[in-house]
C-alpha cells in the first residue's frame, strides 16, 4: 500500500465543507471505496490500494467546485458524485455546479443535489405545468418555491400563489379559533418557511396585503382565473379528484403551475382515491405537462432521515 496519500484542501473552512457534520462525508467516501480516510487539518491522509487511492481523489476533486468555495456538502452531494463517476457523467455533475437556482439571504447557494431535481429545475423553468411526486425531504417544495420567488423578483410573474389542501383540518378550519391567517399558517408553514430563505420575513406581510404574495387554502382557488401568476400547489396527494381537477383547470394566461406531493403518504378517509394519482394516470400523455418522479436517494435532509424513508419502503413493500 505504500505511505498514505496527502491531499490538500486549502483551508479549513474548505476542510470542513467537505467533512460535513461529524465527518460524515469522509467517513462515507472511506466506506464507498475501501480506502483509509483521515482528515487532518486541511489536509486528506488516503491509504488504500492503487485504485481505492485514486478513487478517493475522483471524488474529492469532482466535488471540488462547491467545497472550494466554502460551501457545504451534503452526503447526496457525496453520492451524487459517485454516481456521475460510475456513469461517465462528470460533465452533467459539472452543469448541475454551474447552475446557480438561487442565494438565500444568509449567502448560501441554492442548487440541485442530484440529476433528478436537476430535471425538475428544468421543468420548473420551462413548463407551464409540472408535477412532482417523492418522498419528504427530497426537495419538491422548496426548489419549487426558490423558483418562483425569483421569477417572481424578476418581475416574470405579478404574483405567487402558494396553496395546499387543508384536509388534516377538515378543509373547512372551522373548528380552528381565530381569523383565516392564523388558522392557515400552520398548514401552510413549509411555503412560509422557504419563502424566507429568499425574503425578508418583514416584507412579506406587506407583499401578502397587496396580493404579490398569496398563501391560501385551496378552497379559496374555486371560481378563480389565476393569470400572470406562479402557482404552487403543495400537499397535492390530499386532493381528491374533483379539487384538482378544480385548480388545474384555474390556469389563466402567463401562469405557471407546479403540483407536489408523495402519492404514498395520504391523509384522505380510506376510500377516497387521491386527486394527485388519478391526474398523472389521466394526464400522463398531455403535451406540454412535465412529470418529475423523486426517490429517497434525492432526499436532501439529514442522512438518517434518508434511512428513516428507505426503512418505511422496505417494511411497506
Amino acid at each position: 500500500m505504500g505511505n498514505p496519500y496527502k491531499l490538500g484542501l486549502m483551508s479549513p473552512e474548505n476542510a470542513s465543507a467537505l467533512a460535513g457534520p461529524h465527518e460524515e462525508n469522509i467517513k462515507r467516501i472511506a466506506k464507498q471505496t475501501g480506502a483509509t480516510v483521515v482528515l487532518r487539518g486541511s489536509e486528506l491522509s488516503i491509504a488504500g490500494t492503487e485504485s481505492q487511492v485514486s478513487r478517493v481523489r475522483k471524488i474529492v476533486e469532482t466535488l471540488e467546485p462547491t467545497w472550494s468555495q466554502g460551501q457545504a456538502i451534503a452526503i447526496t452531494d457525496v453520492l451524487t458524485a459517485i454516481h456521475a463517476l460510475d456513469t461517465h457523467r462528470e460533465n452533467e455533475l459539472q452543469n448541475i455546479q454551474k447552475d446557480v437556482v438561487a442565494k438565500t439571504r444568509r449567502g448560501q447557494v441554492i442548487r440541485a443535489k442530484t440529476f433528478r431535481q436537476q430535471q425538475y429545475i428544468q421543468a420548473l423553468r420551462k413548463s407551464d405545468l409540472t408535477f412532482c411526486t417523492g418522498p419528504a425531504g427530497t426537495g419538491k417544495t422548496f426548489l419549487a418555491a426558490m423558483v418562483a420567488v425569483k421569477a417572481l423578483l424578476n418581475e416574470e410573474y405579478e404574483k405567487l400563489i402558494l396553496t395546499r389542501p387543508a384536509v388534516e383540518a377538515g378543509e373547512k378550519l372551522g373548528f380552528l379559533p381565530g381569523d383565516l391567517q392564523e388558522k392557515v399558517n400552520p398548514y401552510l408553514r413549509p411555503l412560509y418557511d422557504a419563502l424566507h430563505e429568499l425574503i425578508d420575513p418583514e416584507r412579506i406581510p406587506s407583499l401578502m396585503e397587496r396580493g404579490i404574495i398569496e398563501v391560501a387554502p385551496l378552497a379559496y382557488m374555486r371560481g378563480r382565473t389565476l393569470s400572470n401568476a406562479f402557482v404552487i400547489l403543495d400537499e397535492a396527494q390530499n386532493t381528491t379528484p374533483a379539487q384538482m381537477k378544480m385548480v388545474l383547470t384555474r390556469l389563466g394566461f402567463n401562469s405557471r403551475m407546479v403540483v407536489t406531493g408523495d402519492v404514498t403518504q395520504t391523509d384522505l378517509p380510506n376510500y377516497q382515491q387521491s386527486g394527485l394519482a388519478k391526474a398523472t394516470k389521466i394526464l400522463a400523455k398531455v403535451e406540454g405537462i412535465e412529470f418529475c418522479q423523486l426517490t429517497k436517494a434525492d432526499v436532501v435532509r439529514h442522512a438518517l432521515v434518508q434511512r428513516i424513508v428507505a426503512a418505511y419502503e422496505q417494511f411497506e413493500s
